[in-house]
């Protein structure tokens, strides 16, 4: 059985303030954005956890081994650093979904997302031990993505190309099995999943390839923290690739050095 913490990221009146006093640069709020983004997965992943961008002004984070201190402190550099704050939910669950629902509760009852009084919530519950099985993570790509795309058509289409596949695979994990998943650029999908067998993951790929037309390849990985599940899931992607096949599930998670 799988078990999974998941800390929702959501900046604090972040609305309001980018039109006040006037509206501000995109270029300049394109900026802020990527920056809080690079210094919170710089912050999280030494620490073995996993952060997604997904709107920017949210971020969805796999925190298995961060405890409420840890949080405290991502929550303070933030605050030093940056024109705005943020404020962090945690929720565990075997589900992912279910785990970000926790994590979306406890921020949404102090108060919507543009209330200027709302600042810096920190709630949530925290696993305070690990096991090598609390995390599933796959980790699929497009076949062939450059052969069949990148070298042949522009780049535009190529995107969206990748951009059907994500959303049909996102919408089918989500809805059929309360998986969380994320694009994370070129043509790879990183899903934070519960606990599935093997043909689950071909019955998505299958889904994918009926419903998008684009053929996917996974691989699959467990482990304690994201760092170890998604570890093993992209040396097991490398044995896709290796055998041509379509999904390979992972012995032991295998650490970096």
């Amino acid at each position: 059985m799988t078990t999974t913490q998941v800390t929702l990221v959501q900046i604090d009146n972040y609305g309001p303030w980018t039109v006040t006093p006037e509206p501000r640069r995109e270029m300049d709020l394109q900026t802020l954005q990527s920056r809080l983004f690079a210094d919170v997965a710089q912050f999280v992943g030494p620490r073995d956890a996993y952060v997604f961008s997904t709107r920017y002004d949210n971020m969805i984070a796999v925190t298995n081994g961060l405890d409420g201190a840890a949080h405290a402190a991502l929550q303070e550099s933030v605050g030093n650093r940056y024109p705005v704050t943020v404020s962090l939910g945690t929720g565990v669950a075997e589900r992912p979904i279910d785990a970000l629902e926790s994590a979306n509760r406890l921020i949404q009852t102090e108060g919507s997302a543009q209330d200027e009084t709302r600042s810096e919530v920190l709630a949530g519950d925290y696993l305070t031990e690990t096991t090598p099985s609390d995390l599933q993570i796959a980790h699929f790509d497009v076949v062939d993505v450059t052969g069949k795309y990148t070298d042949h058509g522009n780049e535009f289409d190529t995107f969206l190309a990748v951009e059907r596949a994500y959303g049909s695979l996102a919408r089918y994990l989500r809805e059929r099995h309360g998986a969380l998943s994320f694009f994370v650029g070129g043509d790879n999908v990183v899903a934070v999943c519960p606990d599935l067998p093997e043909t689950a993951f071909a019955d998505a790929v299958a889904h994918v390839a009926d419903d998008a037309d684009i053929e996917l390849q996974v691989g699959v990985g467990r482990g304690a923290s994201a760092h170890e599940a998604g570890f093993a899931a992209k040396h097991a992607l490398e044995a896709c690739r290796d055998d041509g096949t379509s999904v390979e599930l992972a012995g032991a998670p295998v650490l970096s050095d």
